[in-house]
């Protein structure tokens, strides 16, 4: 049995669409109708209506981190001591405060959560660790891994 979602009923120029608009969220309805061979009209209408029904969530602009003065990409392993829902509501609402954390995911395995973080340095990796978030109530065993080269980085998603 094949996994069914909303994605499955969207047409082909509805698909294209969002392809193209990964790529380059700043191409003009002109040119996106152009690459698809649509109307300009037409296009409008499917871009409001992929935004209205949640596919596009918002617009962003990526920045380059390096040239942002961030040299420092870590990943860090957040253990919880117990998981009771006040501590677990607790860490979630601290670390959706601190600038540096990217992104955090509860995850299954050794660990409870992962966070993806920038830094400018081992200073501030220092001060984001010690003085953020080992004083989070319920966290147990933090531990860091520094990224040396990203391999690859997308925030594209696959549509086929």
């Amino acid at each position: 049995m094949k996994y069914s979602s909303q994605y499955d009923e969207l047409d082909d120029m509805d698909q294209a669409i969002l392809r193209e608009l990964q790529a380059d969220a700043r191409l003009s309805n002109a040119e996106l109708a152009r690459r698809i061979n649509l109307s300009q009209p037409a296009v409008h209408n499917r871009v409001r209506r992929l935004e209205a029904r949640g596919f596009i969530r918002r617009y962003v602009t990526l920045l380059d981190r390096d040239m942002a003065g961030y040299d420092l990409l870590c990943f860090i392993h957040v253990r919880m001591q117990i998981h009771q829902f006040d501590q677990i509501a607790l860490f979630r609402e601290r670390v959706k405060t601190i600038p540096q954390v990217l992104e955090c995911y509860h995850v299954t395995g050794e660990y409870d959560y992962l966070l993806k973080v920038v830094v400018r340095n081992r200073h501030d990796l220092e001060d984001l660790v010690v003085n953020h978030l080992t004083p989070i109530p319920g966290v147990a065993h933090i531990l860091t891994s520094l990224v040396f080269a990203e391999v690859k980085y997308s925030t594209e998603l696959p549509l086929e």
